[in-house]
């Protein structure tokens, strides 16, 4: 057991996921009453380790009734890379290395440890932490569940869950008004989210990143079905997809201090199949719906062994590592493995061969 362990920090960062909060009353409550520790919740991700006032002690008392909420009672920042961190300098922002700031403060705030909720980027700037010496453990987070060292990531099947409820409802209008409907979901380079929810939202086409889409193979498809009696269609399209030798689409780049913002390529798709096809179609972006409510029991439980098997790692002295899921099994890695690959669908994949079986096309 790790000895001296008084105080551990707890903070969430990148962008929103149902089962945070889980995750934040696991580890207050775990910490208390397995341990004796104190726990201090660090505001706006990294943001509350450069300006203290964003910091303040948990008690379970504080993170009562909030297991079924989402969001995070901590907030979260998408730009507060230590690292790289923007602030502004004769009226321009540049971006500045504020990583010693970052340790200063945390021995400032007492913390013998730092829980890190996060997804890729979070947990790259938590790894950068360890090298510096910081003891930090990580727990991955992203509905993307685009971490390779995990099998599962909490918030993934609440975001399913949303996208395949908004498919059922976009089925009926489809149906009832003979139009092509295409709804684009998150997941950034990973297109789990669309396959998953896809399948079980009953589509008839799935575009994602891994597979890049002939529009004039969906169309195909999208005329046979009407040719077969079958007058409307579903596709479901991943953020990050791109057409055969095209690119990803963005509605935001160069922003210092974020990460380019993927987005329209949902309308792209729609324009492209009301052209070759000549049927009326609509396009819906699930956007942050897909982020927020509240999670899931499956999200629930995930969360909550996160965050019960990262305040044990801690009592262990098992710094630079993250909890991941394993099978049925809660285990962890090294964070330099957890950061160092993305999940993407296998193109060849068993539930790429379901849906396929299925008659879903993916375009190619």
């Amino acid at each position: 057991m790790s000895q001296g362990i008084r105080r551990i920090g707890v903070s969430t960062g990148g962008g929103d996921a149902p089962g945070l909060n889980a995750v934040i009353r696991a580890v207050v409550k775990a910490a208390t009453n397995k341990y004796g520790w104190e726990v201090m919740g660090i505001f706006d991700g990294f943001d509350g380790l450069i300006h203290l006032r964003k910091a303040k002690l948990l008690t379970p008392l504080m993170v009562r009734g909030i297991l079924p909420r989402g969001g995070t009672i901590l907030g979260a920042s998408t730009r507060g890379n230590p690292f790289a961190y923007p602030v502004t300098v004769k009226g321009k922002t540049v971006l500045k290395d504020l990583s010693d700031t970052v340790i200063r403060n945390m021995k400032r705030l007492r913390l013998d440890a730092l829980v890190v909720i996060g997804g890729d980027g979070t947990l790259n700037i938590t790894y950068e932490l360890y090298q510096k010496g910081c003891p930090v453990v990580g727990v991955p987070k992203t509905i993307d569940n685009d971490l390779s060292a995990t099998d599962k990531t909490f918030g993934f099947s609440t975001a399913v869950t949303t996208a395949t409820e908004a498919l059922d409802k976009l089925h009926t209008t489809a149906e009832s008004h003979h139009r092509i409907i295409v709804l684009e979901v998150m997941g950034r380079n990973a297109g789990w989210i669309a396959l998953e929810a896809g399948i079980a939202g009953g589509a008839d086409a799935i575009l994602i990143p891994e597979i890049p889409y002939d529009i004039q193979r969906v169309s195909q498809r999208i005329r046979e079905r009407c040719e077969r009696g079958s007058r409307f269609s579903l596709v479901v399209v991943a953020e990050g997809a791109r057409p055969k030798g095209g690119k990803q689409s963005y509605v935001e780049t160069n922003v210092p201090g974020r990460l380019p913002r993927l987005g329209g390529i949902g309308n792209q798709v729609g324009e492209a199949l009301a052209r070759a096809t000549g049927m009326d179609t609509r396009v819906t972006v699930l956007g942050h719906l897909q982020r927020g409510g509240s999670p899931t029991a499956y999200d629930r439980l995930l969360a909550t062994r996160f965050g019960v098997a990262a305040v044990d790692l801690v009592a262990r002295g098992g710094f630079g590592r993250m909890v991941c899921l394993r099978g049925q099994r809660i285990a962890s890695v090294a964070l330099s493995r957890a950061v160092s690959r993305m999940k993407a669908v296998p193109s060849r994949g068993e539930l790429v061969q379901t849906a396929e079986a299925l008659g879903i096309t993916f375009g190619r």
